[in-house]
């Protein structure tokens, strides 16, 4: 009778820790521990939490991908290849305008990243006279949004010139070839070819830019909660560490980019990575400025959708927790 009874408890006890992990895996708790994440040369911090493991050391399996710009961040957000991407703030937005369901979580610098780029033996002088000229830039990200402000401050629309579409490694080759007279440059291309190359900095204007964000699919944030804040707990460790250790982070930015250190070096001069993490007004003010940008660029649908996409853009609960 007593081994009956035994065995009985055994069962309730067995049933109920079965229970238990199937309830973690639905709910997004305790059930199993993946993600899939991506890294950019664009990104420093995530760089630190990649090759810190700071996300495997705490049991999480993580597929790293890489991304080339915020457009393929983008594609594979969409793609479902990746779980959480770096954009640029505006590459987000029309992201979410198009349809893609994600969320902003996070901050991860405010980098001057993008400059307008000619030869250094280039005839411009100004921006005025790049009407009728081919600029590179990649189409969907700030590099492209950039451009397309910095026109428009020259008086200049984009109709007014070819904008060739390449992502932002072919654009510095096709400006060392001749093949276009100017190109929206970005980090750590942008400072290689004016280091390296002699290029020269036609253009600069950080207030049109738009942060660096961390991105996370929603149904990944509805799903798996506690990995969306683990992510965000480890940028915040990486920020830390990356201010105690600035040299450090340019010889691992040097290392993983296949960059000198003095480029890599200036890449960060134009990163600011103590920036605030949580989304919120700052970049909602940003953005509310692109949104007619985009608008009339013919890249969203209607100016209507990019408002309200904007308005359920952003997510800062997991920033403002890992902030602590």
């Amino acid at each position: 009778m007593k081994f009956r009874t035994a065995l009985t408890a055994m069962v309730v006890v067995l049933a109920a820790a079965v229970s238990g992990c199937v309830a973690g895996e639905g709910s997004g708790g305790s059930g199993a521990r993946e993600i899939h994440l991506d890294y950019a040369y664009y990104n420093p911090l995530s760089l630190v939490v990649r090759d810190q493991r700071l996300l495997e050391n705490k049991g999480i399996t993580t597929t790293w991908v890489q991304s080339a710009g915020s457009n393929k961040a983008n594609e594979n957000l969409r793609a479902k290849a990746i779980d959480l991407g770096s954009t640029a703030g505006s590459a987000a937005l029309l992201a979410r305008a198009n349809g893609t369901p994600i969320k902003a979580v996070g901050i991860y610098s405010k980098p001057e990243w993008v400059a307008l780029v000619v030869p250094g033996n280039s005839a411009i002088s100004d921006p005025t006279q790049l009407r009728g000229k081919k600029i590179a830039a990649t189409k969907g990200t700030d590099a492209y949004f950039f451009l397309l402000q910095a026109l428009a401050a020259a008086g200049l629309s984009g109709k007014d010139v070819e904008v060739v579409n390449l992502q932002h490694a072919d654009g510095k080759t096709a400006l060392e070839r001749g093949d276009v007279d100017a190109w929206a440059g970005l980090d750590p291309y942008l400072a290689q070819a004016r280091q390296e190359d002699g290029a020269r900095l036609l253009y600069r204007n950080p207030d049109f830019l738009t942060y660096g964000v961390l991105n996370a699919r929603e149904d990944f944030i509805a799903d798996h909660p506690d990995l969306v804040q683990a992510v965000l707990d480890a940028y915040a460790q990486a920020r830390t560490w990356a201010g105690q250790h600035p040299e450090e982070l340019a010889a691992l930015l040097a290392r993983e980019a296949k960059i000198s250190t003095a480029v890599a070096a200036e890449e960060l001069e134009r990163t600011v990575l103590t920036v605030d993490p949580v989304p919120g007004e700052a970049q909602r003010a940003v953005l509310d400025r692109v949104v007619p940008i985009i608008a009339a660029d013919g890249s969203v649908r209607s100016e209507s959708a990019a408002r309200t996409a904007l308005d359920s853009l952003i997510e800062p609960k997991f920033a403002a927790q890992g902030a602590r």
